[in-house]
């Protein structure tokens, strides 16, 4: 069945940058017609920040991220990734990435603080 593992969160200060990596443990991401990236801030409902296609299109739900936020893949590392630069203390959220079929992995916090 296999599952999806994200990585790369933490404590970052306010204008800082961060890079999350998300992999799934047996699914060939080049061949998953979507992948996306969600959030879901403290004591508030998941959201759904952007995807990415099978074919490298990449859209952004959330228009405070846009600009912010970039979602690439690397298929040689069977990667998907969300870089997010100029970080605000409100993108603090634990993130998650998925075909949105399958069932939540157990996504990797992300602190924005001073």
């Amino acid at each position: 069945q296999g599952q999806w593992v994200e990585s790369g969160g933490g404590l970052v200060q306010p204008g800082g940058s961060l890079r999350l990596s998300c992999t799934h443990s047996s699914e060939d991401i080049a061949r998953i017609p979507a992948v996306a990236w969600y959030r879901q801030g403290p004591g508030q409902q998941r959201e759904l920040v952007g995807a990415i296609t099978d074919t490298g299109v990449t859209r952004y739900t959330l228009d405070d991220v846009k600009g912010r936020f970039t979602i690439s893949r690397d298929t040689a590392k069977n990667t998907v990734y969300l870089q997010m630069n100029g970080l605000r203390r409100e993108d603090t959220a634990v993130y998650y990435c998925k075909n949105p079929a399958d069932p939540w992995g157990q996504g990797t916090q992300v602190t924005v603080s001073s």
